[in-house]
């Protein structure tokens, strides 16, 4: 294959390339205005809990609700991206978890919440699958972290802005309006990205170097058609046979729980366990936060130049994955030691290293599979992630309940761990599959 410059390389430069990064920011946005929908709702969960007469055990099946809904959102996914497009996919979706955050407002019990939730995690879970097709359209292989990067960003972003944003609403308005206000963001996006966006085949005024760029790594294969639901299904049956998907699917199984363990339960943990009022948890939960910011974007320029640098694919991806996950650890002891500081800077540092290796973690299956095929993989292995993060809901519900917080810490701590050997043994070299 014929090499191109890259937009961090050569005499185009960053400003000259800018197009796809535009895209990237937009991902990240969409991302971030998703987190906060879902966010809303560990802010205000003190609020929600008095309201409604709710326990830990309530609270861990309003997360399994969610994730549960997630899995089936992301599982369905590659058929919808398929039949729609990236563009209109992505708009539907964005739209439709708008207003089921909106939904949120007019619960008036358990069932009520319950219901909302799972409308939610099921309209959010094609942002992931058909991000990561979008990174597989535009990006070459050696930027792939980074775009990977910025949309991870989105979330930690989301969560940085929820407490602000979210927990301020709260206090001023009622709870009701921590989900209704982003959701009206979530809408205003829709209507921006679907003037904005086309694939790089026809984005109007794109230069030639920069759809020389994004069309690099496309595996040889024609540029990515709308298909038909049939023929997601028949990528489902061509990949399954691969103990690389399996790998995907099992690493995402059993290490996602982790991230969704410290964003859904930690607000809640500063106020019921540390004495943090909603006022506080507005300014110290948004710390960690920042911290996952920090790991997905720093971890994406790391994998990025490793590669750069003439390091393979397979290397810097295993490399970033081993490091985020071993970092995971230092979580263990937070709901142990009596300073608050302390446990905030141990969950921050844990959180900020997930966050580290899900920017090698995320684009596997772009590295992996053809474009057209990367949000059908994408999304088994994404719902797998849901679901086992969602079983871990449950979980945690019952060790809180039973043995308290360190208990939960600790196994959420050491997810990544056995994440990261499920990926070194079933992912042998990461490298195109044909």
């Amino acid at each position: 294959m014929q090499e191109v410059p890259t937009g961090g390389q050569g005499s185009l430069g960053f400003f000259a390339t800018r197009r796809r990064w535009q895209v990237a920011l937009l991902l990240s946005l969409v991302t971030a205005i998703g987190s906060i929908d879902r966010q809303a709702m560990a802010v205000t969960a003190a609020r929600v809990k008095e309201a409604f007469g709710l326990d830990a055990v309530h609270y861990g099946q309003l997360g399994f609700a969610f994730l549960g809904a997630y899995a089936v959102g992301q599982l369905l996914s590659g058929p919808f991206v398929a039949r729609l497009g990236t563009r209109l996919s992505l708009a539907w979706a964005a739209g439709l978890w708008s207003l089921a955050a909106m939904a949120h407002a007019l619960a008036t019990g358990f069932t009520g919440l319950l219901v909302a939730r799972a409308a939610l995690g099921l309209t959010e879970g094609p942002n992931y699958p058909t991000a990561m097709r979008v990174v597989a359209e535009w990006f070459p292989r050696s930027e792939r972290s980074l775009a990977a990067g910025w949309v991870s960003a989105g979330t930690g972003l989301g969560l940085i802005l929820a407490p602000l944003l979210a927990g301020g609403l709260a206090v001023a308005y009622g709870w009701q309006a921590a989900f209704v206000v982003p959701g009206i963001f979530g809408l205003l996006w829709v209507v921006y990205w679907r003037r904005f966006y086309r694939a790089p085949e026809d984005f109007p005024g794109l230069t030639s170097a920069e759809r020389a760029i994004a069309l690099a790594d496309r595996h040889g294969e024609a540029a990515p058609v709308v298909g038909s639901f049939a023929a997601q299904w028949q990528a489902w049956r061509k990949h399954l046979h691969r103990r690389e998907t399996w790998g995907l699917i099992l690493s995402r199984f059993v290490g996602d729980g982790a991230y969704y363990f410290f964003a859904f339960w930690l607000p809640l943990y500063l106020q019921t366990e540390r004495g943090f009022s909603i006022l506080s948890v507005m300014w110290v939960g948004m710390v960690p936060f920042l911290f996952a910011d920090i790991g997905s974007l720093l971890g994406g320029w790391t994998g990025q130049k490793l590669i750069q640098r003439g390091w393979s694919v397979n290397r810097s991806r295993k490399t970033m994955i081993w490091a985020g996950s071993i970092g995971a650890l230092v979580a263990f002891p937070a709901a142990s030691v009596d300073s608050w500081v302390l446990a905030l800077v141990l969950v921050s540092l844990a959180i900020g290293s997930i966050q580290w290796k899900t920017a090698s973690n995320f684009p596997l299956a772009a590295d992996l599979y053809p474009a057209q095929d990367v949000a059908a993989v994408w999304g088994l292995s994404g719902a797998a992630g849901s679901l086992g993060g969602a079983l871990f809901q449950l979980g945690v519900g019952a060790l809180v309940a039973n043995y308290g917080y360190p208990a939960a810490f600790a196994v959420a701590s050491s997810l990544c761990i056995v994440q990261a050997l499920i990926i070194s043994v079933m992912v042998p070299r990461v490298e195109p599959l044909h």
